[in-house]
C-alpha cells in the first residue's frame, strides 16, 4: 500500500529536504505534489486524493491553522514541520498525527510516516465491512460512589463517558449519571472491558459504536446517535478493536 502525500512549504529548501528525504526512507510515500502558499496548498488539496499532508506552520499570508480552518471536513492525515516548538499544542488540538521539528531527524520522519501509514491500512481494512469488534460482550458490574451509599451498573449499560473537571458523566441509553470520579479513574476500571479512550475528554463502550467517520482525527457515532471527536493519537488504538 502507498498513501499519496504533500507538502505545503514555502521555503523551497526545506520542500527539497523533505522531498529528498521521502523519496530515500519512505519508499510508501507517493507524492502527488508540493505548494508553496496556503492559497497554492488549498488548491491542490481539493483537488487532488490524499492520504496525508506535510504543512509547514508559518508560511506567507497566513499559517498551517488557517488552512485547516478552510478544510473542516478534512480527509487526510497531517503531519506538522516547523522550527517553532510552542505550536505543539495547537498541533494536538488541530488532531495532527505526527509533529516534526526542523532540521528534520530522518528517524522521526521514518515513525511519521509508519504512523500514519498503520491508521491508514486500519482504516482501509474497516472500510468496506461492518464494524465488528474483537470482543462482541461486555459482562460485569461497575460500582458508582455517591453521598449515601454506591450504585450498582451493569458495564455494558454504559455507552460513553465524558469528562468535566473532576467530575465524570456517565451516558446510558435514557439515563445521565455524574459521578465525582476523573475519567482516568473510569479509564482504569474499565480497562479490562471493551471501552476505549478517544479523546481526552471521552471513553467509549466500542460495542456501541455503529459507525466510522475519517476526517480530521476521526469520528465515532454512538447507538444513541452522539458523535464523538477521535484525537489523532487515539485512533491507532480505536481501529485496533476492529482487525
Amino acid at each position: 500500500m502507498k498513501i499519496n502525500a504533500l507538502i505545503v512549504e514555502d521555503e523551497a529548501n526545506s520542500r527539497e529536504i523533505l522531498r529528498n528525504y521521502l523519496a530515500k526512507y519512505c519508499p510508501t510515500v507517493n507524492l502527488v505534489g508540493e505548494a508553496a502558499t496556503i492559497k497554492e496548498g488549498l488548491a491542490l488539496i481539493n483537488s487532488t486524493e490524499l492520504d496525508l499532508v506535510f504543512l509547514d506552520v508559518e508560511m506567507p499570508f497566513g499559517n498551517a491553522f488557517d488552512l485547516l480552518d478552510q478544510l473542516p471536513d478534512r480527509n487526510f492525515e497531517t503531519v506538522f514541520v516547523t522550527a517553532y516548538n510552542q505550536y505543539a499544542v495547537d498541533a494536538l488540538n488541530a488532531h495532527a498525527a505526527y509533529y516534526l521539528m526542523k532540521p528534520i531527524s530522518i528517524d522521526e520522519l521514518i515513525k511519521a510516516v509508519d504512523y500514519v501509514m498503520e491508521i491508514r491500512e486500519k482504516e482501509k481494512a474497516i472500510e468496506d465491512r461492518v464494524l465488528t469488534p474483537k470482543f462482541n460482550k461486555v459482562d460485569g458490574k461497575i460500582t458508582l460512589p455517591q453521598q449515601d451509599g454506591f450504585q450498582v451498573l451493569n458495564v455494558g449499560d454504559i455507552l460513553y463517558c465524558r469528562a468535566d473537571d473532576n467530575y465524570t458523566e456517565l451516558y446510558l441509553e435514557k439515563q445521565k449519571i455524574l459521578v465525582s470520579k476523573t475519567l482516568k479513574y473510569f479509564e482504569e476500571a474499565l480497562s479490562g472491558y471493551t471501552f476505549a479512550r478517544v479523546h481526552k475528554s471521552y471513553l467509549v463502550n466500542v460495542n456501541e459504536i455503529v459507525r466510522y467517520k475519517k476526517g480530521k482525527g476521526g469520528s465515532v457515532v454512538i447507538s444513541n446517535g452522539k458523535e464523538i471527536m477521535v484525537s489523532a493519537s487515539k485512533k491507532k488504538d480505536l481501529l485496533s478493536f476492529f482487525e
